[in-house]
């Protein structure tokens, strides 16, 4: 039974984990026969995010790993005690905490830094030839982490938007287009990569892109 990591950032698309993805990714693992291990970083939100209104709401701060254990059910663990010894593969649902509170690409672009326990744990998985999965706007932090650390021409996907496309390049990776229910695997460097709501209007596209992701992952454990 492969243990995978599963990596979160809150929960909710706007200020945290996409719910949707986070799922798909679970389930597929679970029908695969893994065990699960949730992660998150223990550290505050970028912001808190009224998913009605779509406005931050002021005066509000809340934890990642406590929003994150939503989705875990309560079982879950702070990234910065999980090694890569500790887990056969890694991945990462997408959200726009991804890309918040996992880094801060929502603010700063390809000039974005990542959360230290994350970049970590993303290079030591790199160097022990272990897989490592990215959903959705979550390549872009992928883009940064093996970019900074000279490891150059990453194959990754976000889907085809030029602009995000063009940030992941930036920062040293090699942007592929793929369709919302297919993924890109770089064999090489053992990452794979899927659009989902990047691409998706509805979960039954995500749901495809992400099942291939996490069979892939597995093929590469």
């Amino acid at each position: 039974m492969p243990k995978v990591g599963v990596v979160l950032s809150g929960c909710g698309v706007f200020d945290g984990s996409e719910i949707h993805e986070s799922v798909a990714a679970i389930l597929a693992l679970d029908r695969a026969g893994a065990k699960i291990i949730y992660m998150a970083p223990d550290a505050p939100q970028l912001h808190v995010i009224n998913h009605i209104a779509g406005e931050p709401v002021e005066g509000e701060s809340r934890n990642v790993l406590v929003e994150s254990a939503r989705i875990a059910r309560g079982d879950i663990k702070n990234i910065a005690e999980v090694k890569a010894a500790d887990i056969d593969a890694l991945i990462f649902p997408g959200g726009f905490g991804a890309a918040k509170n996992l880094c801060d690409f929502a603010v700063k672009g390809a000039d974005c830094t990542v959360n230290l326990e994350v970049s970590r744990l993303v290079l030591e998985m790199h160097s022990a030839g272990k897989p490592v999965g990215f959903i959705c706007i979550a390549p872009a932090l992928a883009a940064k982490i093996y970019g900074r650390a000279g490891i150059k021409g990453v194959k990754l996907t976000i889907g085809n938007d030029k602009d995000t496309a063009e940030a992941i390049e930036a920062m040293g990776a090699e942007h592929v287009n793929c369709d919302v229910r297919d993924c890109v695997v770089d064999a090489d460097h053992k990452v794979v990569t899927t659009p989902a709501y990047m691409l998706a209007t509805r979960i039954n596209e995500l749901a495809d892109g992400i099942e291939k992701l996490v069979s892939e992952v597995l093929k590469l454990v």
